[in-house]
Parts: structure tokens; sequence; C-alpha cells
């Protein structure tokens, strides 16, 4: 494609260079890019135990969500940029720098003396993870062909899943028998471990980058874009009401900015994003299908223990085996969509039952929200977290046999990017309609009536249905995209 926005390229054959990569040589750098998403992923669940502690020994709690909020914010402004920049400049290069700023980061956070000092090293950590990621995929695309690639991107998915759960596990052990800042510390050997394996191992890796230049006012615009529009989604109904001036002028804003950097990108002689690559139809329609699809697979992963606490009356050991049933058939299910879309050449049926499966799943909790038993739950999260997991290597897949190869960073970074952005805004929905939907008598959802929790037992049922309406919803909006991408045949053959 042609990266000014002219006429599309033909579609191009599986370069040579990637045909050359032996199977040590794939494992080589596949084990290096595991390790690097494996720390990324980690630091986004792994400080959650620790927040009262550091609140407690930086004697600062009302600034105490930004530790969350600066890295996630971070983490998702600068995932397209990076996949730009990685186009541009390579993806060795721009994946060291990202591990560098990662480590970097970690090293402040723990050496912080002070809230403010951390919330900016925690912004740091978050511009190398996020950094970390969307090349994380791209080097996936450069080094197996297109039909290859969602057996590999599976292993993705399961790391980053991996690391979701054993993220608060760890970070509770560390900061209970030892202390806060090893959360951190920890991030040191292992970077420089993955710095010293992707360093060795990307010496191999085909390169496709081409020269371009950068489209600093484009890349500015969508970052301000992103980061009014996050602000307002994670301010909005916890620190100030969602019809308040700050948020409404947060929401003004992103929405200025996202009309200046489409102006931006119809103008420019060489936009952040090009115009061949947002003009694709089936781009477009995987974008929207990962917002949707990712974004709520996450956002249940946050709500759903609340939900077995609040309506269903689980233990906590109890509700995270069931959490852990989740997260284990979407492991399982991002295995298998990675082996059936090497088998078949008509591969759109993949995740259009995947999705299917999650709107039944959800349905049935819509139908019947309480009353349900630990085996009952266990069951419907199997079948529905199977078929959500499906999403996570096809998506990426399929947008990647979509382009030329040197705009795989671009267009794997606006995925991640599509994403992220996605789970951030339907978590703050399911935020809405939780805080908003439960009757306590003017007083919130306070953390005395989230202890208690029987008095509202009735009302909690009725919120959570509405919950998983909504997510239903987000659901079958996703299985429509899914239906309007027009199945192309992936590129290369099985090795």
């Amino acid at each position: 494609m042609n990266d000014a926005g002219g006429t599309p390229e033909p579609k191009p054959a599986a370069p040579a260079a990637t045909r050359a990569l032996d199977h040590a040589a794939i494992r080589s750098i596949l084990a290096g890019i595991l390790l690097a998403m494996f720390l990324s992923a980690l630091e986004q669940t792994i400080v959650a135990p620790a927040l009262p502690t550091i609140g407690r020994s930086l004697a600062d709690v009302a600034n105490l969500s930004w530790v969350v909020t600066a890295y996630l914010l971070a983490c998702t402004a600068v995932v397209p940029l990076f996949g730009k920049l990685s186009d541009i400049y390579g993806r060795r290069r721009m994946m060291l720098i990202a591990i560098v700023l990662f480590v970097a980061g970690s090293a402040a956070c723990a050496l912080a003396p002070n809230m403010p000092t951390l919330i900016v090293a925690r912004a740091l950590q978050g511009i190398g993870g996020g950094g970390i990621l969307p090349i994380a995929h791209t080097i996936i695309g450069d080094m197996v062909s297109p039909r290859e690639r969602a057996r590999y991107q599976s292993y993705t998915s399961a790391m980053f899943l991996a690391a979701s759960v054993l993220g608060p596990v760890l970070g509770g052990v560390l900061t209970d028998h030892l202390h806060w800042t090893l959360i951190f510390w920890i991030n040191l050997p292992m970077g420089l471990l993955a710095l010293w394996m992707t360093d060795r191992a990307l010496k191999k890796l085909p390169r496709h980058d081409r020269p371009h230049r950068l489209d600093v006012p484009g890349a500015l615009l969508m970052v301000l874009a992103a980061l009014s529009l996050m602000l307002a989604m994670s301010w909005g109904g916890t620190r100030v009401p969602w019809l308040s001036a700050p948020i409404l002028g947060l929401v003004a804003g992103a929405l200025l900015f996202w009309v200046l950097f489409a102006l931006r990108v119809m103008t420019a002689p060489e936009p952040f994003i090009p115009l061949a690559i947002l003009r694709e139809p089936v781009v477009a329609a995987v974008n929207v299908a990962g917002f949707f699809s990712i974004g709520v697979f996450l956002a249940l992963a946050i709500f759903l223990p609340l939900y077995f606490e609040l309506v269903l009356g689980f233990s906590p050991s109890r509700s995270g085996t069931a959490l852990i049933v989740y997260l284990a058939a979407a492991t399982t299910g991002s295995f298998i969509a990675g082996r059936l879309m090497i088998r078949f050449t008509r591969y759109k049926w993949i995740p259009l039952a995947g999705l299917a499966l999650g709107i039944v799943m959800l349905g049935l909790f819509a139908a019947k929200p309480a009353g349900l038993s630990l085996l009952e739950v266990s069951v419907l999260l199997l079948i529905g977290g199977t078929g959500l997991g499906v999403m996570y290597p096809m998506t990426t897949t399929i947008i990647q046999n979509t382009v030329a190869p040197h705009q795989l960073g671009t267009a794997t970074g606006a995925l991640n990017f599509a994403r992220q952005l996605g789970s951030a805004i339907i978590v703050a929905a399911f935020g809405a309609i939780v805080l908003g939907g439960v009757n306590t008598g003017g007083q919130g959802l306070t953390l005395e009536l989230l202890r208690g929790g029987t008095a509202a037992g009735a009302d909690f049922a009725s919120v959570f249905r509405w919950l998983f309406a909504a997510a239903a919803g987000f659901l079958t909006v996703g299985f429509l995209a899914v239906l309007a991408i027009e199945e192309r045949p992936l590129r290369g053959s099985p090795r």
C-alpha cells in the first residue's frame, strides 16, 4: 500500500527473508519478546495489592489512584506511536528503546521518595510498556507468514493472561513478606535479561522498515486526544460527576483533538497513520471488533470478582477460582484459534463462533444473575472465556494479513490502541452501571456496603443483570464487525 495515501499496491507475497528463518531462530526471537511482553503485562496488575502499603509509606492516599492511572494512560497513548516508529527505524532498535525506558522507569519507581515522583516514574514505565506490546506483535508478523501467525500470536496471548493472573499474587506476596519496592526492583534483572535476549535474537529478524518521516504534529494530536478521552473515562463517576465541567471539558477537548487529527491525516504529505490503511475496510472492521471484544473481555476480568462476592456470595478464594477458570479458558481459546486458522482456508467462522459463545454466556448470566453455584459459574465461564480468547490472535493475524510488510508496525499499533481504548471505555461504562445503579440512600457504593453487602443484594443482582446485558450488546457490535470483514486467503503455507 502507498504510505502517502495513494492507490493501494498489490498485496505482497510472503517475503523470502521471512521463509528463511529456521525454527531455532524463531524460538530465539519468540523467547525474547515473550519475556519483554511478560514484564509489560505483569506491571499492569502487580501494583494493585501494594497500593494501600504504598499510600502509607509515602504518606499520600489522595493521589494513590494515579499510581495505576499514570501507567495505563502512558501505555495506551504511546502504543500507535511505537508501532509507527518501528516501521521507520526498525523493530530491534525500538524494542530495545522500549525495554530500556521500562527498566529505567522501574528503577525510578523503586527509588521514588514521594508520591509525585512515583507517579512520574510510573508514566515513564508506561511509555516503555506501551512500546513493548505492539512491537512484539509486529515482530511475529515479520518472522512468520500470515497463515502461521495465529499460532504464534496465541503464545503472546497466553503470556499476557498468565501475567494478569500472576501479577496480583506476586504483588501481594512481595508486599506482605518483603517490601513494596520489590515489585519494581524485580523488573531490573528480568528487564536486563530481556534486553540481552532481544538484542541477540532480533539481529536475525528480517527488516521491512523504510525511510519515512514521522508526522510529529499528527502523533502529538493523537496522543492528546487519547489522553483527554482516557482522563475523562478514568475520572467520570469516580472523582467527579459525569456531567461536571471538568469531564465535559475533557470530552470536548478529546473531540477537538480527534477532529484536528483527522484533518492532519487528510492533509499531511506523510500522515501518522496512512490513509491507505484507514481506508482499508478490513482494517476498520478488525479494529472495531478488537475494540469491543477485547474491551469486554478485560472489563469482565475486573468486574467479575465484584459480581461473585456481592451477588453470589463467593468467598475470595472461590472468586479467585472462578476467575482463573475464565482466564485459563481464554488462554485455551487462543491456542485453539491458532491451530484452527492454520488448518482451514475459510477462517472467519472461528471469531464468529467465539463471539457467539461469549454472547451466549453473557445472555445466560443476564437471565439468571443470582443463585448460581461455583460449578454452574465455572461452566459458563469456560464456554464464554474460550470464545473470547479466540479474538486475541484472530484480530492480530487478520489485520497483519491485510497490510504491506513495511506497514505492519503502524497497523498493529493501531489495533493495540483500539483494544486498550476499548478496554478503558468499557471499564468506565461498567463502572457507571455498577456505581450508578445501586440504591444506597444517596451514599453511593461505599466500602462498608461492599463488606456487608446483604442489605442491597437484590439491587446488586439487578445491576449486574444490566451489566451483562450491556456486555452482550457490545459483543454483538463486535460480531457484526467480524461479519463485515472480507475473508482474504492467508499468505504462506504451514511449516
